[in-house]
């Protein structure tokens, strides 16, 4: 360890990782934590991550095994890491399939080969009503019923299992990628779309068919949700977040495959047309009249024998297709996210249902490659004139939030920046609607809400990615799943809290490749000296997790 002292890491006793920034081994070692810690603080000069259960499992699953992790931690620490830490990450990957459930000629079975782990289960008080028979070589028999609920009870008590029992082959559909789109541009996935495929699919095997995805926006997620129905020739149901990207999901289809309209329909609020290819919205999915009435349109699933479901942006699945989801683990499951951080905890949920993360890439290393674009996050911090600090002064905390937000400052900078962007395609997102509304009224420019009609929505969308608007106000509805390949730059004036997903999502809109120097730009407006400032440091978490240096300056 002679020359340690010079190593980036410095591994706490409880778990605990802090990188050193000032550091020339700094971005090898963030790209390596990336595989198996989450970042939990990120100022100036020392990033705090930390190592969990769950972020071991996810990495066992990528294929990094407890002694790979713990030899990369050894080899980038300052100091010998504390030997019961290693030994926790050791005990943590050992964990990982330790479990296995498999199927035989009568049905499902959970098999430990660990007799005091099986006797653990078999005592465990959330677990006896789920196992069925216990036979003599120690397994379990397990109704087909309960293998979600199964894989959801075991990760909560530690032990998540191995789903190796395979999976019902759908309805078969021939689906072909094109090698040219109908627009008549070259078309071919690229290799990490190609290489996350394969990691889904594990050469059709057991081992594959379930797990999650994590591409940044605009590295073609669509793609590989595409490439992975070519693989399995099945029909498939696709869930997304809002009718447009349901919208964008039919016209990629149409545009890359050999599918014909009358084989890709639409399920949504106002259009019920079920097709080998059936694109959904989580919003249609989860409807019903009130809140104690059943959900009406859950029996989607059911409408034809899917041989793939996959759920885009699944770190926002909603709880009833948590629950849905539970009961057809005999379906492949695809989740396509940008990041696996869910406001509510539930990641071990996604792991347990979906599936453990098949693949992910740091966004830096795709921004080398020049498959998306390079950005400059830069921060802005906001003065409040005095009348206004008061009224802050005196607000409780939630209303501190949204009058920091609203400050009315925020305009003048962002006029500011329009002008530094003036040829270049601009976006301005915030989280209330009546700020949003204001400032698109003061600069004369059009504005999209919940409340904006579908065939207005898709207009303005295509105006804006046709070069007749160059400046387009959003509301949340612009986080998610909107194909904007021309926005240059994005200005965020107000944001949900310290949501980390929605920050990574906004810095998405403005990703896809540009013309000339690949350069694109993401402002974030915050007041100075507010909550606002101390919520923006926790949505900066996963950017910086990812390598974005946010660059701060006053106004």
């Amino acid at each position: 360890m002679k020359d340690a002292i010079h190593n980036p890491l410095i591994i706490q006793s409880d778990r605990a990782i802090l990188l050193e920034v000032d550091n020339p081994r700094y971005e090898e070692a963030r790209d390596a934590l990336a595989a198996f810690a989450e970042l939990e603080k990120s100022p100036e000069h020392i990033h705090t991550y930390r190592i969990t259960p769950l972020s071991v499992w996810n990495a066992c699953a990528a294929g990094h095994g407890g002694d790979a992790i713990v030899a990369t931690l050894c080899n980038l620490a300052k100091y010998p890491p504390p030997e019961h830490v290693m030994t926790e990450i050791r005990d943590f990957a050992s964990r990982y399939g330790r479990l296995h459930i498999t199927r035989d000629e009568d049905g499902l079975l959970l098999t430990a080969n660990d007799p005091a782990l099986r006797e653990e289960i078999a005592r465990h008080e959330k677990l006896r009503s789920i196992l069925g028979e216990r036979l003599e070589s120690g397994t379990f028999r397990i109704d087909p019923v309960h293998r979600g609920i199964l894989k959801q009870a075991l990760i909560k008590i530690g032990y998540p299992a191995e789903d190796l029992a395979g999976y019902c082959d759908g309805e078969t559909l021939e689906i072909i990628l094109r090698t040219k789109t109908r627009s008549g541009m070259p078309f071919s996935p690229r290799h990490y779309q190609s290489d996350a495929v394969d990691s889904f699919h594990v050469n059709g095997t057991a081992r594959g068919g379930s797990g999650v995805i994590v591409l940044p926006c605009g590295a073609g997620k669509t793609i590989v949700g595409m490439t992975c129905m070519e693989k399995l020739q099945m029909s498939t149901l696709i869930l997304a977040t809002n009718v447009t990207a349901v919208r964008q999901w039919i016209a990629e289809i149409l545009d890359k495959t050999s599918l014909h309209e009358d084989q890709v329909g639409e399920y949504s609020g106002k259009v019920k047309d079920i097709r080998p290819i059936t694109v959904s919205t989580y919003q249609i999915m989860t409807y019903r009249k009130h809140v104690d009435a059943s959900f009406d349109h859950l029996q989607l699933f059911d409408k034809r024998e899917w041989g793939l479901i996959i759920y885009d942006e699944v770190h926002l699945l909603p709880a009833p297709i948590f629950q849905i989801t539970a009961s057809i683990q005999a379906r492949r499951r695809l989740g396509l996210t940008a990041t696996l951080v869910r406001e509510d905890g539930r990641e071990d949920d996604v792991f347990a249902l979906i599936g453990p993360k098949r693949y992910d890439v740091p966004w830096k290393i795709l921004e080398k490659q020049g498959w998306i674009a390079k950005a400059r996050c830069e921060e802005i911090r906001v003065r409040m004139d005095n009348k206004l600090r008061m009224h802050y002064a005196t607000a409780d905390k939630r209303g501190k939030f949204r009058i920091a937000s609203e400050n009315p400052r925020k305009l003048a900078v962002a006029r500011k920046l329009l002008r530094r962007h003036q040829n270049d395609p601009v976006l301005i997102i915030g989280m209330y609607v009546e700020q949003l509304r204001h400032i698109a009224s003061e600069l004369d420019i059009p504005v999209l809400t919940g409340s904006t009609g579908q065939a207005k929505r898709e207009k303005l969308f295509a105006d804006f990615r046709e070069g007749r608007v160059k400046v387009l106000a959003c509301s949340k509805i612009a986080n998610f799943s909107v194909d904007l390949p021309d926005a240059a730059a994005a200005i965020q004036i107000s944001g949900t809290f310290g949501s980390r997903q929605e920050e990574a999502q906004r810095l998405g809109r403005v990703l896809r490749p540009k013309k000339g120097e690949n350069q694109a730009h993401f402002y974030s407006l915050v007041s100075h000296e507010t909550v606002e400032q101390d919520f923006a440091m926790n949505r900066q978490l996963f950017l910086c997790e990812q390598g974005y240096e946010y660059h701060i300056r006053h106004e």
